[in-house]
């Protein structure tokens, strides 16, 4: 979550290819987007043409993965409507919101706010993909019914939170647990924290977020 979007999307979607069994050219094609995403995340200024070609390969890989919606992308709201729908939660300090709003080569917009209590930490980012396949391949994976993973550290699984599909994880050893929920089909909302006693400190604070106000923004 402390990466760029679109670093953390390509190395989203190239894991997703793994864990799918793409086919040879199609891992040789992940590799060299990741490689490509490494470029941009250590010098912003070279989103050149480029890039651009890099981020449209990327969407028609990740229309491979999800399919394609029949849902054309839209504008995204601004960050700052995002940071509207952020809950101040009792007993947690919260700090000023960030945020960021890309039109090229692909839209988005996110907003990032962290809040702490002792050695407790949550992240909370919320995020309008505008519809862009590209965005929301890698999360509608793991957002998949029925899916579910136990290890001896901790679990994975697909559930819901206020009706919308979400994905829980949770490190037993590290204690660190994260949520993502997909609202509306467009909005992703994930709170990642660390150093907590379970995943309901998490739940508790998507409780407060307001998601429907979230699927309401257009």
């Amino acid at each position: 979550m402390k990466r760029t979007c679109l670093f953390a999307v390509v190395i989203a979607v190239t894991t997703s290819f793994a864990a799918c069994g793409g086919t040879s050219e199609q891992q040789k094609a992940a590799e060299e987007l990741e490689k490509s995403a490494e470029t941009i995340e250590k010098n912003p200024d070279s989103m050149s043409k480029g890039a651009e070609d890099t981020a449209r390969s990327m969407e028609a890989m990740a229309r491979g993965l999800a399919g394609d919606s029949g849902v054309k992308p839209v504008d995204p709201v601004s960050f700052k409507d995002l940071q509207t729908v952020m809950p101040d939660v009792a007993g947690w300090e919260k700090a000023s919101p960030t945020g960021e709003r890309m039109t090229s080569p692909f839209s988005f917009s996110q907003a990032l706010v962290t809040y702490k209590k002792g050695d407790a930490e949550i992240e909370q980012m919320i995020m309008d993909s505008g519809f862009n396949q590209l965005l929301v391949a890698p999360f509608a994976m793991m957002l998949t019914t029925g899916y579910a993973k136990e290890t001896s550290d901790g679990y994975e699984k697909s559930t819901t939170v206020s009706s919308f599909p979400a994905f829980e994880k949770w490190s037993s050893e590290s204690k660190n647990g994260e949520f993502t929920v997909f609202v509306n089909k467009r909005f992703i909302v994930e709170a990642e924290g660390s150093g907590l006693a379970s995943t309901k400190e998490l739940q508790a604070f998507l409780d407060k977020t307001d998601l429907k106000k979230l699927a309401d923004l257009k």
